[in-house]
C-alpha cells in the first residue's frame, strides 16, 4: 500500500508543480486583476495540496510522529506569511510572493528526506528571515537617501570581505564564513546585495569616464578580495553582474568587450594559481577518470540525475544522501532523483520566471538608480541559478554556489529574502506611485 501511494504521488506531484508553472506564466500574460486573482489562487491551492502530499509520504516512508507537528507548523507560515505581507503591502507582487513560497516549500520537503534535524534549522531560519526582512519594502519605498550613499555601500561590503579573507573558516579549499560566537555565516551572500546598491547608486550619480573607473575599481576590489579567499565562485557572481549593470548604465560596447577580455584572462589565472579550481575543471572535464576521488561529487550527481529520469524515483526511493553536501550545491540532483526530471524543469521554470519579472519591475521603474537595482538583483539571482544548476548538471565546472530559497543554509536564505524583499519595495513603489497618479486625474 506504501509503495502504491509513494508511486501515485510522485506523479500527482510533478501534476501540480506543472500546474503551478503554468499558472505562473499565464499571470505574466494577463492583464485583467480579476483573471490574475484567480490565477493566484489556483497557484496557492497546487502549492497546498503538493505540500500536504509531500508530507504523508514522508510519513508514511520515514513513520515519525513529529512530522505532524512540522507539518502543521509550516502549513501556519504559509498561510500567514502571504496574509501578513499583503497586510503590510497592499500592492505587493503576489506572484513573487507565491514563488518564494513555492521554493520554500520544495526545500523543506526534500530537506526533511534527507535530514530531520537540517530541515527543522531551516525552519528556524525562514521564520527568522521572513519576519526581519518583512520591513524592507517599507524602508525601499520611505527612505529616498538610499540612492546618495554609495560609499557606504562599498566600504560595508569591503570591510566584510577584508574580515572573511583575513579571518575567516576555510570550507573546501575557500575561506567563506565568520562565526562570532556559536554563530556562523557567510558575509559574502550579503554583500552581493550591498555591492548591488553601490553599483546602482554610482551610476546614478553620474556614468562619466571618471565616475566609471572609481566604480570599476571599487568592483575590481570586491573580486580581488574574493579571489584572494578562493571564493570564486562568488568572485565570478559579482564580476558579472557588475559588467552587465554598467553596460545597461552606459550602453557602451567597449566598457563590455574590455570587461569580458579582463575576465577571462583573470579566468585562465585562476585556473594556473588555485588547485581547487583546476580539480574543479578537471572534475567537470572528465568525472570518470577520477570516480572516486576529484569527479565523485559530479558522477554522483549525475547518477542520481540519470536514475531519477523524467519522472523520479518518489520520494525516500533514492540515494540523495550519497552525494556530498547535497543539501547545499547539490540539492537540485536531489529534486531531480526523486521528484524527476520534469519537476526539476518545472524548478528551473519558475526561477526563470522570477527573473522575468525582476526585469519587467527594472523596465517600469523611472529612476535611474531604481532601475539598476532591480536589473542588478536580477541579474545575480539568474546568474547564481546558473551557476549552481550548471554545476550539478555538469553544463559548467561547479562553483560552489548555492540555489536560492531552496538550499540548506542561513546566510543564503536571508539574503534571498532580503533580495525580494527589495524588489517587493520597488514593486510596492511604483504601484503606489500609479495609484496616486490614477486617484490624482
Amino acid at each position: 500500500m506504501v509503495n502504491l501511494v509513494t508511486a501515485l504521488s510522485k506523479y500527482l506531484m510533478i501534476l501540480l508543480m506543472a500546474i503551478y508553472t503554468y499558472y505562473n506564466f499565464r499571470y505574466l500574460a494577463m492583464k485583467e486583476e480579476d483573471s490574475r486573482k484567480t490565477v493566484l489562487r489556483l497557484q496557492t491551492a497546487a502549492l497546498f495540496l503538493l505540500h500536504i502530499l509531500a508530507f504523508l509520504v514522508l510519513y508514511l516512508r520515514m513513520q515519525e510522529e513529529r512530522l505532524f507537528m512540522f507539518y502543521g507548523a509550516q502549513l501556519l507560515f504559509f498561510a500567514l506569511y502571504p496574509a501578513f505581507y499583503k497586510l503590510f503591502y497592499h500592492n505587493c507582487s503576489r506572484l513573487l510572493l507565491n514563488n518564494a513560497c513555492l521554493f520554500l516549500c520544495v526545500s523543506l520537503i526534500v530537506l526533511t528526506r534527507i535530514s530531520f534535524e537540517r530541515a527543522l534549522r531551516q525552519f528556524v531560519f525562514i521564520l527568522l528571515g521572513a519576519a526581519l526582512t518583512l520591513i524592507i519594502p517599507f524602508i525601499v519605498e520611505r527612505v529616498f537617501q538610499l540612492a546618495y550613499i554609495p560609499w557606504f555601500y562599498g566600504c560595508l561590503g569591503l570591510s566584510l570581505l577584508v574580515a572573511v579573507c583575513l579571518f575567516g573558516d576555510k570550507s573546501y579549499g575557500a575561506q567563506l564564513s565568520l562565526k562570532i560566537g556559536t554563530l556562523s555565516f557567510q558575509p559574502s551572500e550579503f554583500v552581493k546585495i550591498s555591492y548591488v546598491f553601490f553599483a546602482a547608486a554610482m551610476f546614478h550619480r553620474s556614468v562619466s569616464f571618471q565616475n566609471v573607473a572609481a566604480a570599476t575599481a571599487a568592483a575590481a576590489a570586491h573580486v580581488l578580495i574574493l579571489t584572494l579567499s578562493k571564493d570564486l565562485g562568488s568572485g565570478l557572481l559579482f564580476f558579472a553582474s557588475y559588467l552587465l549593470m554598467l553596460f545597461v548604465a552606459t550602453s557602451n560596447w567597449f566598457y563590455l568587450g574590455a570587461g569580458a577580455g579582463c575576465g577571462a584572462a583573470a579566468a585562465a589565472a585562476a585556473y594556473r594559481l588555485f588547485s581547487h579550481v583546476r580539480a574543479r575543471v578537471a572534475a567537470w572535464q572528465d568525472p570518470w577518470a577520477d570516480i572516486s576521488g576529484k569527479g565523485y561529487q559530479v558522477s554522483q550527481s549525475l547518477f542520481a540525475i540519470g536514475t531519477g529520469g523524467w519522472f523520479g524515483m518518489g520520494l525516500c526511493q533514492g540515494m540523495p544522501k550519497g552525494i556530498p553536501v547535497v543539501e547545499k550545491d547539490f540539492i537540485f540532483a536531489a529534486i531531480s532523483e526523486e521528484l524527476g526530471g520534469v519537476f526539476a524543469l518545472c524548478i528551473l521554470l519558475i526561477c526563470l520566471g522570477c527573473f522575468l519579472q525582476f526585469m519587467m519591475i527594472a523596465a517600469r521603474m523611472q529612476a535611474l538608480f531604481y532601475k539598476l537595482t532591480a536589473f542588478g538583483l536580477g541579474v545575480i539571482y539568474v546568474i547564481q541559478v546558473f551557476l549552481t544548476i550548471g554545476g550539478v548538471v555538469k553544463f559548467i565546472p561547479s562553483t560552489g554556489v548555492t540555489l536560492p530559497f531552496v538550499s540548506y543554509g542561513g546566510s543564503s536564505l536571508f539574503a534571498t529574502f532580503i533580495l525580494f524583499g527589495v524588489i517587493q519595495g520597488l514593486y510596492v513603489l511604483k504601484g503606489n506611485e500609479e495609484e496616486a497618479g490614477y486617484e490624482e486625474g
